[in-house]
C-alpha cells in the first residue's frame, strides 16, 4: 500500500464532510423513528397506572406482561434481521414500523390478562430487528473508529423518548379521561401508536439502502467512505489474525459473540427493571399527580443523556472501549442499590436513580459498537441481532422478578439489589475480551490509497447472503 500525496489535514477536513453529512441525513430522522418505537415499547409503564386497577390485574400480571413482549423479541429478531438484508433496509424498517404502530394501538382493547399477554408478546414480534437492524444500517455508513460517537447521537433517543415522552404521557392521561367513552390508558395507546404508522409510509420515500443509492453524494464522497469501509474490513481481518467472521455459520461459532450476549444480559436486567417500573416506584413514594410523576420519571434520563454524548466521544477520543462500559456499569449499580436504600426518601431515591441512570445509559453507545468491530457482512447483521435478542431476553426477567417480588413483600427494594447485581456483573465480563479485537483500528494519519475495494455491484455486502 502506498501513501497518498494528499495532507492528512485537507483528506480529514474531507472526512469530517462527508460523514457531517451523512449524519445530518440519518440520524435526526432515525432518532425520530426510534423515538416513537420506544415510547411504544414501554408507554405501558404508564398505562399501568390506571390500566392495572380498571382491570385488576396484579403486579405479577403486569411485571409478565410488560416483559413477554422480549420473548416475541427474542424469537423473531436474528430472522427480522437476515430479512433486512434480502428486502433491504428501507423496506424492511418501514414495515417493522407499520406493524408495531397497528399492535400498539390494538392494546387500548386489553380487557383480560391473555389478551394483554398476546398483544404485548405480538408487538415484540412485530418491532423485532428494528433497533438492531438500524445498528447494522449505521454500520453501512460509518466505519467503526468513528461508529461509538453515531451510536452515541442515536441511541440518544433512548433518554430523549423518556424525558419527552413521560411528560406527554402523564399529559395524555390527564386530559383524555373517559374522553368518548374511553379510558385515559386506552387512549394513551392510541395516541401515541399514530406517528410511528405515518412515519414508515416517510421511511419508503427518505432512506437509501446504502451509499451506493445516496444520489445526495458526490462520486467523491462515496469513494472516502466505500475506501474507510473496505480499511475497516481489513483491520477486522488483522486483528483476528485473517479469521474475522463473516458468515452466519462463523458467527455462530465466535465464542466472543456470546460473551457480548451475556453482557448485554446482563446490562438490561438493571435496566429495563427500572424503566418499566419507574412511574410505579415514584406513585409508591408519595406522588400521586400523573403529570408530576412524568416529569420526575424524565428527570434521570436527562443526566443519563449527558453522560451517554460524553461517554461515547470520549471513547472514540481514546480509542478505548473496555474501560468506558465498566466503569459507568460500577456507577449504575452504585446508583440502584442506594436507590433501594434511600426508598423512604423521594428525594434522595430520585437522586440515587438519576445516579444509576447517568452510568446506565452511558454505556449504551460503546456497547452496541462492538459487534460491528468484530463482524462483518451477514455475520454483522446475525451477530448485531443476535446479542440484541439475547440481552433483550433480561427485559422479560427483570420487570417480570420486580413485579413477583413486589407482590411477595410489598415493595421494590429487593429487586432493585437484584438489578444492581446484574449491572455489577457486566464490569468483570466486558474484561474478558480481548483489548486488540474491540478497540477501533484506525491509525491516525495513515491515509492508504490502494485498499482492497468493495465489490463495485455491491459495495456494501447488502446483498451477501448466507
Amino acid at each position: 500500500m502506498k501513501l497518498t500525496t494528499e495532507t492528512p489535514t485537507t483528506e480529514q477536513a474531507a472526512e469530517t464532510r462527508v460523514y457531517g453529512k451523512i449524519t445530518r441525513r440519518l440520524i435526526p430522522f432515525l432518532i425520530l423513528c426510534y423515538f416513537f418505537a420506544y415510547l411504544d415499547r414501554v408507554n405501558v409503564g404508564f398505562a399501568k397506572l390506571h390500566m392495572q386497577d380498571a382491570l385488576s390485574f396484579s403486579d405479577t400480571v403486569y411485571g409478565l406482561g410488560a416483559g413477554i413482549f422480549f420473548i416475541g423479541y427474542f424469537i423473531f429478531e436474528l430472522p427480522s434481521n437476515l430479512l433486512m438484508q434480502r428486502f433491504g433496509p428501507r423496506f424492511w424498517i418501514a414495515r417493522i414500523m407499520a406493524t408495531w404502530a397497528i399492535l400498539s394501538a390494538a392494546m387500548m382493547f386489553v380487557t383480560t390478562p391473555t389478551t394483554f399477554y398476546v398483544l404485548r408478546f405480538l408487538l415484540g414480534v412485530a418491532e423485532a430487528g428494528f433497533f438492531p437492524g438500524i445498528v447494522f444500517y449505521l454500520t453501512l455508513w460509518f466505519p467503526s473508529w468513528r461508529s461509538a460517537r453515531t451510536l452515541g447521537l442515536f441511541i440518544l433517543v433512548t433518554p430523549l423518548s423518556v424525558i419527552i415522552g413521560s411528560p406527554l404521557s402523564g399529559l395524555i392521561l390527564k386530559l383524555f379521561e373517559n374522553v368518548g367513552g374511553l379510558h385515559n390508558w386506552q387512549w394513551l395507546f392510541l395516541v401515541e401508536a399514530i406517528p410511528s404508522f405515518v412515519l414508515a409510509f416517510v421511511v419508503l420515500r427518505y432512506l437509501d439502502n446504502n451509499v451506493d443509492e445516496a444520489k445526495w453524494l458526490t462520486v467523491e464522497e462515496k469513494k472516502i467512505v466505500q475506501t474507510d469501509l473496505a480499511k475497516d474490513r481489513a483491520n477486522r481481518d488483522r486483528a483476528a489474525n485473517g479469521k474475522a467472521s463473516h458468515s452466519l455459520k462463523e458467527m455462530l461459532a465466535n465464542r466472543y459473540v456470546w460473551l457480548l450476549a451475556l453482557i448485554f444480559f446482563s446490562f438490561n436486567v438493571g435496566y429495563y427493571g427500572v424503566s418499566f417500573w419507574l412511574p410505579s416506584i415514584i406513585k409508591t413514594s408519595g406522588i400521586s399527580d400523573d403529570l408530576q410523576i412524568g416529569l420526575l420519571a424524565a428527570l434521570p434520563y436527562v443526566f443519563g443523556a449527558v453522560f451517554m454524548i460524553w461517554n461515547s466521544r470520549h471513547s472514540d477520543l481514546k480509542q478505548e472501549r473496555r474501560w468506558h462500559i465498566a466503569i459507568p456499569a460500577v456507577i449504575g449499580c452504585i446508583g440502584l442499590t442506594l436507590s433501594a436504600y434511600c426508598s423512604g426518601s423521594t428525594f434522595w431515591m430520585m437522586t440515587w436513580i438519576c445516579v444509576a441512570m447517568s452510568g446506565t445509559l452511558a454505556l449504551i453507545p460503546t456497547y452496541i459498537s462492538l459487534p460491528g468491530t468484530l463482524l462483518s457482512g451477514t455475520a454483522a447483521a446475525a451477530g448485531i441481532a443476535l446479542v440484541n435478542s439475547v440481552g433483550n431476553l433480561a427485559g422479560f426477567f427483570g420487570p417480570t422478578v420486580l413485579g413477583w417480588l413486589k407482590d411477595q413483600t410489598g415493595q421494590t427494594d429487593s429487586g432493585l439489589y437484584i438489578l444492581a447485581g446484574f449491572l455489577l456483573l457486566c464490569a468483570p465480563l466486558i474484561f474478558m475480551l480481548p483489548a486488540k479485537l474491540v478497540s477501533p483500528g484506525k491509525t491516525p494519519g495513515m491515509h492508504y490509497q490502494d485498499v482492497a475495494q468493495p465489490d463495485a455491484e455491491d459495495p456494501l455486502n447488502i446483498t451477501e447472503r448466507f
